[in-house]
């Protein structure tokens, strides 16, 4: 299984981006790459959150994404100019969105996704779940509740007044806002839980220092007259060092005035 999933790891991490931008967002990049390092994980989409305004066609009895013209996109803050000068392009059904940040991730264990999904709904993304395919394949996918969708034209006119536009678009950068604050949470709650098998390498990897390697050369055993080895004695003169010491602590207290 685990050369299975190297092999899905490898395809996926190779093809293509498929989104519109072509590439990962900025304010998650070091997210997807905290999880891509690891042997367990891999990305397979992601978002980190956007402001959207879409516009379906006429003819089109529900919104739907392949046949909508994006007359606005941005995953930062927006203002209420913005989303005016898109709509004036409007000539079906606009709709404004707030979409919150978005990650799904293959994982190698079922633990593991376990994880991935206890780090997230910790972090606020309490939509998240985890599924596991007929293949094999487990999924968790990161998700969270304070999205948002209004309609704002129907054929082309406004429905709105632009005080209201610009409610709308104070409402939409909160919500940007408290997206990172969870994106924040979710990177640094997913370090914190993963072993640091990383770091382990890594002082794998540096040569011992004289002291430490004259710390770890196994001790020659030596005996005393009464056949004692030199550990031993050391080991006991220890103990009888940190029997004196606390004896010393407890005459001492008993010296000092009540």
């Amino acid at each position: 299984m685990e050369k299975k999933f190297s092999q899905w790891k490898k395809q996926c991490l190779n093809k293509l981006d498929q989104s519109k931008k072509g590439s990962v967002d900025e304010d998650i990049e070091h997210v997807v790459s905290l999880i891509n390092s690891r042997e367990e994980f891999f990305t397979t989409s992601s978002c980190s959150g956007r402001v959207i305004l879409i516009d379906s066609p006429l003819e089109s009895s529900e919104v739907q994404k392949k046949n909508c013209v994006w007359l606005f996109v941005s995953h930062h803050k927006c203002t209420a100019d913005d989303l005016v000068s898109a709509l004036a392009r409007s000539s079906g059904d606009a709709v404004f969105k707030f979409e919150p940040f978005v990650l799904h991730v293959q994982c190698q264990q079922l633990d593991d996704a376990q994880l991935m999904h206890s780090v997230a709904i910790n972090s606020g993304f309490r939509n998240s779940g985890l599924t596991v395919g007929k293949t094999g394949k487990i999924m968790t996918a990161v998700r969270s509740t304070h999205g948002l969708e209004v309609p704002l034209s129907q054929e082309g006119k406004l429905l709105v007044e632009p005080e209201y536009i610009h409610f709308l678009t104070q409402v939409a950068n909160k919500k940007m806002e408290e997206n990172l604050r969870r994106i924040h949470r979710f990177y640094h709650n997913l370090q914190s839980a993963l072993p640091e098998e990383e770091v382990q390498n890594k002082k794998q990897q540096v040569p011992p220092s004289p002291i430490s390697q004259e710390a770890q050369r196994p001790p020659q055993r030596r005996e005393n007259k009464n056949g004692e080895s030199a550990e031993v004695q050391e080991g006991r003169n220890t103990t009888s060092v940190y029997q004196r010491r606390r004896k010393r602590e407890k005459h001492n207290e008993k010296d000092l005035p009540g």
